[in-house]
């Protein structure tokens, strides 16, 4: 869902009325504010990759990653105790 080209005359007919001779400053710093944003965001990306790089190049990561898996006949199932109903107490 775009801007269409009647919206955009509208925001840009309301920005030139509240900001005026400034708008040209305004849309530098929003400008780079944006561009600050990207930066810090790709950075943000570099520090997850490396870290879940490293992360699998861990010892204990290979260790358990070369261990065979067990097949689903190998696997014990779980299960439910037995309900067992309580002894009768006879009535003498």
């Amino acid at each position: 869902m775009g801007l269409g080209p009647m919206e955009m005359i509208i925001i840009g007919i309301i920005a030139i009325m509240l900001f005026g001779n400034r708008l040209p400053e305004v849309a530098k710093s929003v400008g780079k504010g944006f561009s600050e944003f990207k930066k810090g965001m790709h950075g943000i990306e570099e520090q997850v990759n490396s870290a879940s790089s490293s992360a699998y190049s861990n010892s204990s990561y290979k260790s358990t990653a070369s261990r065979p898996a067990r097949s689903i006949e190998d696997r014990e199932e779980a299960s439910a105790p037995k309900f067992e109903p309580p002894p009768a107490e006879s009535s003498t």
